[in-house]
């Protein structure tokens, strides 16, 4: 399970380093991929391996569903963390979130959300003042 929020440079190369607490989930390897908000999402292999088959049985003939496939897969990139715990970051992924120089690592429970610092304290601003960030009784709480 991923939780928490952490603060990492990428250092000239694209290299990002890998929160200590989420490498041994990671060591085997990862997909990142362009998120929905101007963020990357990042898959250990088994959750990405259950995303791209839920994804896969979907009917090509749908235009919509298509987009989306071509989204998702065209931006992917598997990764394998190296003996210090970073991964490199493509430059078309991280000019699609406008990652410079530091990136939040955000944990959404079965993935990660990687985001520039500005655009992330963007979405906490907008969640700060959303009701839907109070729907703590949607779920029975």
């Amino acid at each position: 399970m991923f939780l928490g929020e952490y603060t990492h440079t990428i250092d000239d190369k694209g290299r990002l380093t890998i929160p200590a607490k989420f490498r041994g989930t990671l060591a085997a390897g990862l997909v990142v991929t362009r998120g929905f908000d101007q963020n990357l999402m990042l898959f250990p292999m088994d959750e990405w391996q259950l995303l791209s088959g839920r994804i896969a049985e979907r009917p090509m003939l749908d235009e919509g569903m298509r987009a989306f496939r071509r989204r998702v897969f065209s931006g992917a990139v598997d990764l394998v963390p190296d003996r210090q715990g970073r991964i490199l970051l493509p430059p078309y992924l991280r000019q699609f979130a406008d990652i410079n120089g530091e990136a939040v690592i955000a944990g959404n429970f079965n993935y990660l959300e990687i985001w520039g610092i500005e655009q992330w304290q963007a979405v906490l601003e907008s969640i700060e003042n959303s009701s839907d960030a109070a729907r703590w009784g949607d779920i029975g709480i």
